[in-house]
């Protein structure tokens, strides 16, 4: 197993490999974004992901999210771990099966350096982001806005305010009787894997 972890990480920079296997990152909600940021920084070899998520895997899931038929029925956060153990074995998954509040966010993401915002609701985006800066203000998060229908690569991008990312267009609504698309949903959940990973290793 050694020689197989050895190898996994074989290709990284060996300057930056301690900092990437030593962070911790978490990642609130387990759907389209967060089941695809999951799977890029569990690629990349992040050391450990927190992730949090109540819903179980339904069958409209699979056109964006990172599951697979037989894990119909099975909680979000079961199922992710167990897809990523079989990418990554090499790191740490520690998963809760709760819906988050303003009352467990610290509890969940305490140990975190950055927390991903993955959610769909409006209202559950501001409420982790509020209490967030609230319990960690010097912390990043990095949030998603904007990222409904197809097309459009020019218009993405990410703001920042203050130690608050947002990855997306920053406008862009579901349009009536078009579900959301797999290429943006990625899209976006890869520019927020990304950004994680270069505050990891910008970090001082």
């Amino acid at each position: 197993m050694e020689t197989l972890k050895r190898l996994y990480f074989s290709k990284h920079d060996p300057a930056l490999l301690p900092r990437i296997r030593a962070a911790v990152v978490g990642i609130a909600g387990a759907g389209g974004l967060g089941s695809n940021v999951a799977f890029s920084l569990a690629r990349v070899g992040i050391g450990k992901l927190i992730i949090a998520d109540y819903d179980d895997v339904e069958i409209s899931n699979l056109n964006r999210q990172q599951y697979f038929i037989g894990q119909l029925g099975k909680p979000k956060v079961e199922a992710l771990k167990e897809n990523l153990e079989k990418i990554n074995p090499f790191s740490e998954y520690e998963i809760y099966l709760k819906k988050i509040s303003r009352s467990n966010i610290a509890r969940i993401f305490g140990d975190c350096q950055i927390l991903v915002e993955a959610f769909d609701r409006a209202e559950m985006k501001e409420m982790l982001i509020e209490s967030w800066l609230e319990y960690f203000p010097d912390k990043p998060l990095v949030a998603a806005s904007g990222l409904a229908g197809y097309g459009k690569n020019e218009a993405l991008h990410t703001s920042r305010y203050d130690n608050v990312y947002i990855c997306g267009d920053e406008t862009s609504e579901l349009p009536p009787r078009i579900s959301p698309m797999a290429p943006r949903v990625a899209l976006v959940a890869n520019m927020q894997a990304n950004l994680v990973l270069q505050l990891i290793l910008e970090q001082k």
